[in-house]
């Protein structure tokens, strides 16, 4: 999924923006906050617990005298029917009398709708298929499947440059009804990770034999890596120890011209079709990437020039690439079914933030940068622009968007923006090869993430990650003033978010530096709404002279939540002056 938007990539000061080096912990606590009204918790200033209410219990007792707390209700199950819980959080007298007159809590409202990109569209409907075909009875009982291939029986011999081969190209990305056509095209760069085919129909306006060489190169040798060396290699179900790129016009003729300034266009996708055996006259049976072509005067469709698909299809190869590792790795090597689809795009659009890495690393400010202050390096531009806008929209509304429940038949942009914000909070915090471990074995969701942590409990990683979108680099305070667990290593949040000029371009609704809306937690219970596998969050604050202040986390009727929704509550001591 990939949006065009305004993104303004400065930082007041590139001290405001700094990053601390990533620091694999564990991220275990106990939960140590019982939800009973017999059972007190008291935190010093900055340190967090976590309530679990899955018991039946519907209370938290916590130390008044004044202090203030971040608390974060959460929902924190996979598995639940769809739509908004209903639910109330309140206090007793041991909350100050400004906490109930401050603001209430509203009703949840959703984001605003944004236009339907036909990239993410499009992405949405071969993820959705890929998930169907593995309900199939043909795909059970292998008779489609790529390990009919020999696995792991691979030549690792290139085909020679200047060879033809013809390929099947899906056609139509507008329609649910597939059409496909074959093309003929020529292998221009054989390197030692990637297979650079070009459409001997590609227009002439394009790249130069040189150019063309050059960008293979790039692909081949610096991109690839990144995702392979972060989520695994795909499987080899061609033999040929590469993965393939095929840049055609057909992939850009999928976009009718009219159309491109008001739906966008279709970059480039992965189809897993192509993994399915010679019974399928549609699959190439192999590992392939299709991409644009080149094509400044618009003869097949968008005009996109060479410095247009230089510059956006980098991070279109990285994000689909990630996919077809995760298919190929959890369907064609483990046999298994594909990755959860929020846990699949989350990793993703992690996949395209590796290029801004790459030259983050490369380019420390203030050195690649046009401006002074620049958090980013001018490079970075073309990886950025997705996670940056989605995890603003996601923490504009963490309440109506679910983290663990949707799938790639799902539209919107801001559930994947909080996907992404977590699978980044979970590789700044556990051990090297985190994500390959996720897409390595059968396990999956919920149950890979606890897996490739070690065991560590996901309700918990949940609570700290809930609690970290807020509490990491508190206004004022030293970053470090969160417990590490509380925080990012790699991202700064409140200043990626402050980056943002424009979070939502399609409407009118004005930008805010830090989306996140806290409510206050009030005498009255008023009904709100919450998402399972999502996060509301309140303060409380306290009466000076009170000794305790119970909070109340209920369904409507004033009963327990139900315990399959895993209820808990993140809550955070607030240092004095938040």
């Amino acid at each position: 999924m990939y949006v065009g938007a305004r993104v303004a990539f400065l930082c007041a000061t590139v001290a405001a923006c700094g990053q601390e080096p990533a620091a694999p912990i564990s991220a275990q606590r106990t939960m140590d906050g019982a939800c009973s009204a017999g059972s007190n918790i008291s935190l010093a200033s900055a340190q967090s617990t976590v309530v679990d209410c899955s018991n039946g219990g519907t209370t938290a007792t916590l130390a008044a005298g004044g202090a203030s707390y971040l608390v974060v209700a959460q929902l924190a199950t996979g598995s639940a029917a769809p739509g908004l819980v209903a639910y109330t959080l309140s206090t007793d007298a041991g909350a100050a009398a400004t906490s109930a007159a401050s603001h209430s809590a509203a009703p949840v409202t959703p984001a605003p709708a944004p236009p339907l990109d036909r990239q993410l569209a499009f992405d949405l409907r071969l993820r959705e298929r890929e998930r169907r075909a593995a309900q199939s009875p043909a795909f059970a009982s292998a008779a489609l499947r790529a390990p009919a291939f020999e696995l792991g029986v691979s030549s690792a011999v290139a085909p020679v440059t200047g060879s033809v081969r013809d390929f099947r190209v899906l056609s139509n990305y507008a329609s649910a009804t597939d059409s496909w056509r074959t093309v003929a095209a020529r292998l221009e760069y054989a390197g030692a990770n990637l297979l650079l085919y070009v459409d001997t129909l590609t227009p002439h306006a394009g790249f130069s034999a040189a150019a063309l060489q050059q960008y293979g190169q790039y692909f081949d040798q610096t991109l690839y890596p990144m995702d392979a060396g972060a989520f695994g290699q795909p499987a080899d179900v061609d033999g040929n120890g590469r993965v393939i790129m095929l840049m055609s016009p057909v992939v850009n003729a999928g976009t009718p011209a009219a159309s491109c300034y008001t739906q966008g266009y279709v970059a480039g996708f992965f189809n897993g079709q192509d993994f399915n055996g010679a019974s399928d006259p549609n699959s190439n049976r192999g590992e392939i990437f299709y991409s644009i072509v080149a094509d400044p005067q618009g003869s097949y469709g968008c005009a996109h020039s060479v410095a247009d698909v230089s510059s956006g299809e980098p991070a279109v190869f990285l994000h689909e690439l990630q996919h077809l590792i995760s298919y190929s790795q959890h369907v064609v090597v483990h046999g298994g079914k594909p990755a959860a689809g929020w846990m699949d795009e989350g990793l993703s659009l992690v996949a395209e933030e590796l290029g801004s890495r790459y030259y983050e690393a490369r380019c420390p400010a203030p050195a690649c940068r046009s401006t002074p202050g620049q958090l980013f390096p001018d490079s970075s531009a073309g990886f950025v622009r997705n996670f940056l806008l989605t995890s603003y929209a996601f923490a504009s509304h963490p309440d109506s968007n679910s983290l663990t429940l949707h799938d790639d038949g799902d539209f919107g942009l801001a559930w994947r923006g909080g996907e992404w914000a977590f699978m980044r909070w979970l590789g700044d915090h556990m051990p090297d090869g985190f994500y390959r471990s996720l897409e390595s074995g059968s396990a999956d969701g919920i149950a890979a993430i606890e897996a490739a942590a070690g065991g560590q409990n996901f309700a918990t990683l949940f609570a700290n990650f809930g609690l970290a979108l807020y509490t990491d680099s508190l206004p004022g305070l030293p970053r470090n003033t969160a417990p590490l667990a509380d925080r990012f290593a790699s991202r700064n949040p409140r200043a990626l978010w402050a980056l943002v000029v424009s979070p939502y371009a399609w409407s009118a609704q004005p930008s805010s530096a830090f989306p996140i809306p806290v409510h206050a937690v009030a005498s009255s219970a008023t009904p709100v709404e919450l998402a399972p596998g999502g996060m509301a969050y309140w303060r409380l604050d306290t009466a000076p002279g009170a000794t305790v202040a119970r909070l109340r986390f209920t369904a409507l009727d004033g009963s327990a939540l139900d315990p399959a929704l895993r209820p808990q509550l993140a809550i955070f001591r607030l240092p004095p002056g938040q």
